[in-house]
């Protein structure tokens, strides 16, 4: 085990779904470490840390190093714990393909599911940070978006279903989405479903079993050294 085990803090609010991929690498690992929560709309903390390059989540603070993206469509945060914990997340083998499907993920498949959450936004963004987490929103996708999004619920909730389609095909012929033991690209789609079932108001759709027995190996899976 590496020394600086103990000292990882993750800091994040829960129902990122970049903040979820990062804890159940974390709990996978079988390391120690500490979450710490800050509000969504209060990110001082992360700038503070950042040394003012930074203000989003999250990041990963292990003894005196802090660790954050440095681009768009990095994996720093992910590539670092793997690094450190000795997870093999990241095989040479598979460069090239998770590359391409944890973009698919985070520009498809998070695009509607943290919008179908985000229509209960009340359930679990605190009251005092709920007029911040608004205005951030509305500045982002115009005003009025959280309304627009209830009103397209049937329709998101379908479309979450067929951007999901491809890894239901890819779960039916293995255990894992790219062969029999979890890389990181499990731990993103999971993050990112994750976060569209945060608020309890959905299931993964039944059209979907191979994605819903992998996701429920997914919730507790750890690593085997």
């Amino acid at each position: 085990m590496a020394e600086t085990w103990g000292m990882i803090e993750l800091i994040q609010f829960p129902w990122s779904p970049f903040c979820i991929v990062q804890r159940r690498i974390l709990e996978f690992s079988g390391a120690k470490f500490k979450i710490v929560n800050i509000p969504s709309g209060d990110r001082s903390l992360v700038w503070k840390l950042t040394k003012e390059k930074y203000y989003g989540v999250p990041i990963v603070k292990d003894g005196a190093k802090v660790v954050f993206e440095s681009g768009e469509d990095t994996q720093d945060v992910a590539k670092y714990l793997d690094a450190t914990l000795d997870l093999g997340l990241f095989p040479a083998a598979s460069e090239g393909e998770q590359f391409l499907l944890w973009g698919y993920c985070e520009n498809e498949v998070e695009a509607v599911g943290f919008r179908l959450n985000d229509i209960y936004f009340k359930e679990f963004v605190t009251k005092a940070d709920q007029l911040p987490f608004v205005r951030h929103k509305e500045r982002k996708f115009g005003r009025g978006c959280i309304d627009h999004w209830r009103a397209r619920q049937k329709d998101l909730l379908r479309q979450l279903e067929q951007k999901l389609q491809p890894f239901e095909q890819m779960l039916a012929h293995r255990e894992f989405l790219l062969g029999g033991r979890p890389l990181f690209i499990d731990f993103e789609l999971f993050g990112m479903i994750e976060n569209f079932l945060f608020s309890g108001h959905y299931p993964l759709p039944k059209s979907l079993p191979h994605l819903r027995a992998w996701h429920r190996v997914m919730k507790s899976v750890q690593i085997v050294k």
